[in-house]
Order: C-alpha cells, then structure tokens, then sequence
C-alpha cells in the first residue's frame, strides 16, 4: 500500500480533459491508496462554497465516492482556492488541513504544504497574499453577491497573469534558505509541495544531514504525483 499526494490540477469548467482524467484517478488509482493528500489549487479559482458550478458538485460527489470506498483525503489550500471552506469538505468528504503539516509515513517523516510560502523571492507576491489571508477580508469578500465576486476573481487572475509574465522564473520559484529553514523548524528530512509546477525531488541538506524535496506537477497535458510507500518515494507523472 502506499500514500498518494496531488496538486495543482487548477479544475475549471473550460479545461474537461483535466476533469476526466482527475474523476479516472479518482476511480482508479485513488482506490488502492492508504489516503490521498491534495495540496492546494484542486481549482483554478475558489470564490466561495456557495458557488452553484456544477463543477464543483461533480468534484464533490467524486471525492466523496473515495472517501466512502475506505480512502481518506486530506486538502492543504492552495493560492487559487484559499476560501475553500467547511461546506465543500462535509460535501465532499475532504479533512482540512493547516497549510504546514508533518505526517509520519511508514517511518518517515515528511512535511507536506502547497509550497508558495516558500517562494519568498516574489515579495510583491507575498504581500498580496498575506492581504488576502486577512479573515476580516475573506468575509468582507464572501459576503458580496456572486456576479460581483466572480467579477473580482476574473480582474485578480487578470492581474496575476500580467504580473508574473515580468517576473523571473528564479523569482517564481522556491527559494533555498526559506527550504531548508522551514524543514529544520519540523524537524524533517522530507518535503512534499506544489505550486511551482515544477515536477522534481531536490537533494540537499537540512537538519545536517541529507534531505529530499518532493515538488508535484501541475496537471496541464498529464498527471502528476507523488508515491510514497515503506520502500520508496516516486514522483511519477501519468497520462489523463
């Protein structure tokens, strides 16, 4: 048996081919997991449970299929979907999780995130997020009528689209100190994220000694996980 980690698949209604290939690893691989992680951007954007998207309700019911077979899924917010709330997890079955959580597996210890706290290069980034993660704003946010938050969510993927066309790529990406200071402060030697869309495991040291950083895939033309069993740890990429 084994634990299987996911991110980034950034599901919305215009991307099917996503869709169904995320519903087969659902039925198919999904079943034979100990538990499914996902961590962070499930969508590609998240403007409240109460969005009637039938999208959602399909992912939902999907994921609650899972859960019901004897598989627990787990989900860390994203930086696409951070307002996803209470009701989706009891509609799907879903146990949310802090944005750092250390997990131990099969004798290992492994911190799983989203990984964008890591990318500390991006300080215009950085700011923006921690605006948004202000509870005060969130409620002011969800308390808008639908039409005007889905107004918002188009300007604000418009926007970051724009902003990170002038961004570096070695900005975008994780930076190494923030890496390996938040493995010491877990006092961990393993490290599984997404984000960067950026599908590798990094050797390096942390704790003064030998550490791995498992970095998922975004689910763009094909799949992408992470495998971890007693015997090994995979990143192993799939077709839809």
């Amino acid at each position: 048996m084994a634990t299987l980690f996911i991110a980034d698949l950034h599901l919305q209604t215009e991307e099917p081919a996503i869709t169904a290939g995320f519903l087969r690893f659902l039925a198919g691989e999904a079943r034979k997991a100990d538990a499914l992680y996902i961590l962070g951007d499930l969508f590609e954007a998240w403007i409240g449970d109460d969005d009637p998207t039938p999208l959602h309700q399909q992912i939902a019911q999907a994921i609650k299929s899972l859960v019901d077979s004897g598989v627990p899924c787990y989900f860390i917010h994203g930086n696409r979907d951070f307002l996803l709330g209470k009701r989706f997890a009891r509609a799907s079955g879903m146990q949310l999780l802090p944005q750092e959580q250390v997990l131990t597996l099969y004798g290992r210890n492994v911190l799983i995130m989203h990984g964008d706290t890591l990318c500390t290069d991006d300080a215009g980034y950085q700011a923006f997020r921690a605006k948004v993660h202000q509870p005060w704003l969130q409620a002011l946010f969800l308390a808008l009528p639908l039409f005007i938050r889905r107004r918002i969510a188009r300007k604000m993927r418009a926007n970051s689209r724009a902003a990170n066309s002038n961004k570096s790529l070695e900005i975008m990406d994780v930076n190494a100190q923030a890496v390996v200071g938040t493995m010491e402060k877990h006092r961990v030697q393993w490290l599984i994220h997404g984000h960067t869309h950026r599908p590798y495991i990094h050797t390096l040291t942390a704790n003064n000694a030998p550490a791995f950083r498992a970095v998922l895939g975004a689910w763009h033309s094909e799949g992408s996980m992470v495998r971890v069993s007693e015997s090994d740890v995979e990143l192993i990429p799939f077709p839809f």
